[in-house]
């Protein structure tokens, strides 16, 4: 007769059930982004465990971005909701190490803010929540159209807020993670530089740019989805692209991104 096998089912340690439950609370927005957890005498009382538990349960969600733990007389664990600077951090850390180039970035980039903005056209809301975004950028876009770097920077906004704005959360992340993150490469590679682009100092590149943008703000406030489609179509695609003086075959910087959000300083290889 065979012995019977005996199997050791592990249970999952306090530390992580706790780690379970501030971790579902931060995600609910219990605590305030910046806000303080529970002070370690409270959350000791609340679970009933020992220190270590608690210790362990905060090293997880710190591992996981969710805390930052200060130690000291002034010490305790500071919320640090997910944002989408964060995920563009994480995102670029994996290009770099996977050797992506800002071209490939660009390309996909590109080729994802067409449906963004067919989005924007369909959301029934869009007179409220999509138009007059777009309409403050593209005014501000108008003011500047004889600055090319200023005209640059605001033609780059426009980007963003129709992607921000076209409702679908989901596309929002993605695409606005890449945005965050193309951005970020563009603003470092760009400081100090007194032109942007070598097209972008042609005034009629600048004036058919604003004039694409504003065929792209009447497709949409009309509701016109395909037609939305086409001109961003036409803008992102069929038009000269908008070559930055930087080799697009460089490889994406993560520090870059950090960078741009003012958690450490960066230097642009």
């Amino acid at each position: 007769m065979t012995a019977p096998r005996h199997f050791q089912l592990r249970q999952p340690r306090l530390a992580e059930l706790i780690a379970v439950n501030l971790r579902d609370r931060i995600l609910a927005s219990e605590f305030d982004d910046g806000s303080n957890l529970p002070k370690q005498e409270d959350l000791l009382e609340e679970f009933g465990v020992s220190p270590p538990s608690i210790r362990e349960a905060l090293r997880i969600l710190e591992t996981e971005g969710l805390v930052t733990v200060q130690r000291g007389n002034v010490g305790g664990a500071v919320v640090l909701q997910p944002k989408v600077e964060k995920v563009a951090y994480m995102l670029a850390l994996v290009m770099q190490a996977a050797g992506v180039s800002l071209g490939d970035l660009s390309h996909a980039l590109v080729q994802l803010e067409i449906p963004c903005a067919a989005e924007c056209a369909r959301r029934p809301d869009r007179d409220r929540t999509v138009v007059p975004r777009l309409r403050a950028v593209l005014d501000a876009s108008r003011e500047v159209i004889d600055d090319p770097p200023a005209y640059m920077a605001s033609a780059r906004r426009f980007h963003e807020e129709m992607v921000d704005s076209c409702g679908n959360e989901s596309m929002i992340l993605v695409v606005g993670t890449l945005e965050s993150l193309w951005s970020a490469q563009v603003r470092a590679l760009l400081a100090g530089q007194s032109e942007p682009s070598p097209l972008f100092k042609d005034l009629v590149f600048r004036q058919q740019s604003l004039e694409d943008h504003e065929a792209l703000l009447d497709r949409i406030t009309a509701g016109d989805d395909q037609g939305t489609e086409a001109v961003a179509h036409r803008h992102l695609l069929e038009r000269p692209a908008a070559a930055y003086p930087f080799s697009y075959s460089r490889t994406v910087v993560a520090g870059l991104v950090q960078g741009d959000y003012g958690n450490v300083s960066s230097q642009v290889p």
